[in-house]
């Protein structure tokens, strides 16, 4: 795998001896990242958010001959979610392949790949199972169209925490005017943070959506002298 500077990666911590955490990339690269990428501000428990054996998503911040330097703390939610959803559409679609293709699943995997990205593959196949057909049998293609269609994605929940606050006097009426919208949900958790969230069957489709949401209520926000910030 030919890492680079501001890759995310998926990997696992191994442990964690004096400042430095030991990780190994889902690649088998070997990584280390200080304490201090970890999170930023002081760590009271370090616990909350490594412990050996957790998979987590890191940035690539240097990549030597032996090993890869990461952070954890210069990921953002976005990126989390996009790394793990990734990850796990990868693994779908080679469970979905195993059945059938059984030991022949990971040669497949590796044709497919040489054409497209695994995760969107799924995507693509179960909008259109037919282009399951170059890569493998008649017999098993017509096996695998079925579960393509069975297996269909469930409805994804993109959910993002948002704070609003303004010192106009008229404060309230211009938060729901930053907030007014139909095309997501809004609930209020107290503090001046609201948590928006909306549904779509493909999840870049739904971080698009809320994105743009987000971006409409922020340009509200600055016309209305309003503070407004994505947790």
């Amino acid at each position: 795998m030919n890492l680079k500077e501001d890759d995310l990666v998926l990997c696992a911590v191994k442990s964690v001896e004096g400042t430095t955490v030991f990780l190994e990339l889902d690649s088998g690269e070997k990584g280390s990242m200080t304490l201090s990428e970890v999170a930023p501000g002081r760590i009271r428990n370090i616990r909350e958010f490594i412990i050996p054996g957790k998979k987590i998503v890191c940035k690539v911040l240097r990549v030597y001959s032996d090993h890869v330097e990461l952070s954890l703390r210069r990921v953002t939610g976005k990126e989390r979610e996009l790394v793990l959803e990734k990850d796990k559409k990868e693994k779908t679609l080679s469970l979905i392949l195993k059945p059938v293709l059984k030991e022949k699943t990971m040669q497949i995997l590796k044709k497919i790949e040489e054409k497209f990205d695994l995760s969107e593959f799924l995507d693509k196949v179960r909008a259109n199972p037919e282009i399951i057909e170059p890569f493998v049998s008649k017999s098993e293609s017509e096996l695998l169209k079925k579960l393509f269609v069975e297996k269909k994605e469930k409805p994804k929940e993109i959910k993002r925490i948002i704070i609003v606050k303004s010192i106009d006097p008229s404060g309230i009426n211009i938060i729901k005017q930053i907030l007014q919208t139909d095309k997501a949900s809004i609930h209020y958790l107290g503090s001046s943070k609201f948590q928006i969230s909306v549904t779509n069957s493909n999840f870049k489709h739904a971080n698009a959506k809320i994105d743009a949401i987000l971006g409409e209520m922020k340009d509200k926000a600055k016309k209305l002298g309003a503070l407004f910030e994505i947790k």
